[in-house]
């Protein structure tokens, strides 16, 4: 669940940040370049005093005074030139120049943020907020600013200055930006990564608990600490609950073991006024037997009937297993009734196996098993038995020449009182499998079921090969 939670929260919080960064990144160049653009005016301002009095056009015609603040502008715009690299100069409404610097090769209007701002000070207005220049625009920024004498416009003042430095500086102040963005994330990344890990930590204990109850560990509970204070209530609903559902069914257990032990002494009492009854009347009397053999399965049923409420009810003692030689003393205790059955036993697989299980449990279920299998595989069939190292787990699958089971009937096989309507005629309560299941679960081992192909079943019990964690 973390693989899908993590991976929303970061996109979350790297969308949060970037909607944070794009607008100050562009606060970044825009005080930047407005940075500039205030210098500008400064000096734009110094050459805007010189020229404010040059009222006559051409210099020869020009008084001695109106001669030296022209020849002081041409200085300082040469001076500014020279020492910042900046094109400055005074330009008349007709773009007729009054001094420059270059004088040759600079024309303001030229380029279209020139030309913008030349008509923008024409109409007696500074240049004060030009187009904002990014890093990877190689373009200049043309600051101007008029002149006014008697409430007109005389002349313009205007600066062209190269960018390269204030790209620069923009780039280090982005870069600046994406790293603190980074650092940002990297802890943002690591909070949400120990929030995840918080909230799904106990979902995680429920998960577990909850497949442990599934799997038949009735005592497994959960801790209800940590975590949201809405899943510390789920794991106390959750510990309620497990509590209930082992008591209803250990009542269950225990009803169906009284009922099957208060049963058996009436029944075996009614078996032996059957068979005293049976010297009374005519030998081969088919009701009599027929009533006997009922007799019989009933007390069949109640003896599986009480060994699983036995099952479920006792506690499992796993320990180290020689899986394989418990294997071979279970072959070797169904080899006369398979024989007897004109069936083959045949024991494959490695020869020296240990797993976790307990002994005991673990003969049950292959007794069940192997009775199983011997029972449904005809006559001059066989019936193998292998054993196997599967990584962390040992198995034992046990394969038969039966009929075999439809793909829907291997969902239900194991079930309580269920058995194939096809087989129906076949000597058995259907509560073998069952037995065998609970068995295994109450020490940690599992088993399964598919087809044999071509026909028959395959029935795979697995136990850990290492002492199960919490065990």
């Amino acid at each position: 669940m973390r693989t899908r939670l993590l991976p929303l929260l970061i996109i979350l919080m790297a969308g949060i940040l970037l909607a944070l960064a794009v607008p100050l990144a562009e606060r970044i160049a825009q005080q930047d370049q407005q940075h500039v653009v205030v210098d500008r005016m400064d000096d734009i301002a110094r050459f805007a005093s010189l020229g404010l009095y040059v009222t006559t056009r051409e210099e020869s015609a020009a008084s001695a005074e109106e001669r030296d603040r022209r020849r002081a502008l041409r200085q300082e715009l040469e001076k500014y030139y020279s020492v910042y690299g900046i094109k400055a100069g005074v330009f008349y409404r007709d773009h007729g120049v009054m001094e420059a610097f270059p004088e040759e090769g600079w024309e303001p209007s030229a380029t279209p943020e020139g030309d913008e701002a030349f008509k923008e000070a024409l109409a007696g207005r500074r240049s004060h907020d030009p187009r904002q220049v990014w890093p990877w625009q190689e373009r200049s920024l043309v600051v101007a600013s008029p002149i006014v004498r008697d409430g007109d416009v005389v002349a313009v003042v205007v600066t062209e200055s190269p960018t390269d430095k204030m790209r620069e500086r923009i780039l280090i102040g982005w870069l600046w930006l994406a790293a603190g963005i980074g650092g940002a994330m990297l802890v943002a990344v690591a909070a949400a990564f120990r929030l995840t890990g918080w909230v799904l930590r106990p979902v995680r204990i429920l998960d577990k608990a909850t497949h442990d109850i599934a799997t038949g560990r009735m005592k497994s509970r959960v801790a209800a600490s940590g975590g949201p204070p809405e899943l510390q209530r789920l794991a106390r609903s959750f510990n309620e609950m497990a509590d209930n559902v082992e008591d209803v069914l250990e009542q269950q257990r225990a009803f169906v073991a009284d009922a099957s032990h208060q049963l058996r002494n009436p029944l075996a009492a009614l078996l032996l006024r059957i068979e005293l009854l049976k010297f009374e009347l005519p030998e081969g009397h088919e009701e009599i037997a027929s009533v006997q053999a009922e007799g019989k399965r009933l007390a069949h049923v109640l003896d599986d009937l009480l060994d699983l409420a036995l099952a479920e009810h006792a506690a499992a003692d796993p320990r180290l297993t020689d899986v394989a030689r418990l294997v071979d003393e279970r072959t070797a205790a169904w080899a006369p009734l398979a024989q007897e059955k004109g069936v083959t036993l045949a024991r494959g697989g490695n020869g020296a196996v240990t797993g976790w299980a307990d002994p005991v449990t673990l003969s049950s279920a292959l007794d069940a098993v192997v009775d199983n299998a011997v029972k449904f595989t005809p006559a001059g069939g066989t019936v193998r038995i292998e054993v196997a190292a599967d990584g962390d787990t040992v198995t034992v699958t046990v394969t038969d020449e039966g009929p075999g089971l439809a793909e829907d009937e291997l969902a239900r096989v194991g079930d309580r009182f269920w058995r194939s309507g096809r087989h129906q005629n076949v000597k058995g309560s259907g509560l073998g499998l069952s037995i065998a299941r609970t068995l295994l679960a109450a020490a940690g081992g599992h088993i399964a079921f598919e087809s044999n192909e071509p026909h028959g079943l395959r029935v795979t019990v697995s136990v850990p090969r290492e002492e199960p964690s919490g065990e």
